[in-house]
């Protein structure tokens, strides 16, 4: 299925977005040119969708659910990819990566002490940033991934991808005004 196919559970489709960005964030380099991101996402959603009866009723923890399916899903592919010894001295749990990049996400969102209307308002927001860094040409979202969301400065983002600082700089730009625009449109919806 296609980054936007779409899931047989409406309420869970409107995590696919964010599930993809946290499985892209998660399959750099050489890892996801052999797994598909959207494949990943795809089996987290199927799952859900399987457990959708014992899903939990809130909107952060049914996040937090997923994101956990997501990290054992990715955790499972790249153990298909790679059957050598790992030194796990130096490996960090994928949980903590995704939910530190969730974090890292909805930090521009968050209050640290807020109600819980106020977390539903952020999980929202955080669903709606993912659904519209997705609609955002390719260049640009990559560039705002590695450079807002993953923190890479701006010659290191140029360097992963063989574009010159002015061009990520153009394309950073470019991105940020689309992402308001996109952003400003869903909040009118």
């Amino acid at each position: 299925m296609s980054e936007s196919g779409n899931a047989e559970t409406p309420e869970l489709e409107q995590y696919r977005s964010y599930l993809l960005l946290l499985a892209r964030m998660h399959l750099a380099g050489g890892t996801r040119e052999r797994v598909e991101p959207s494949d990943i996402v795809q089996q987290t959603l199927l799952e859900a969708h399987l457990q959708a009866a014992k899903l939990p009723a809130s909107p952060s923890e049914r996040t937090a659910w997923l994101r956990t399916a997501l990290a054992n899903n990715i955790r499972d592919a790249r153990k298909n990819l790679r059957r050598q010894k790992r030194d796990v001295a130096r490996e960090r749990s994928l949980e903590d990566q995704l939910q530190a990049s969730s974090q890292q996400l909805d930090g521009n969102l968050a209050a640290l002490h807020s109600s819980p209307s106020r977390q539903a308002m952020r999980q929202e927001d955080l669903l709606r940033l993912a659904d519209a860094l997705w609609k955002l040409p390719a260049g640009q979202r990559d560039v705002m991934m590695l450079h807002h969301l993953q923190g890479w400065t701006l010659s290191e983002t140029a360097k992963r991808l063989d574009k010159t600082d002015a061009a990520v700089a153009g394309l950073l730009h470019r991105g940020l005004r689309k992402l308001r625009e996109l952003l400003c449109e869903s909040r009118e919806r």
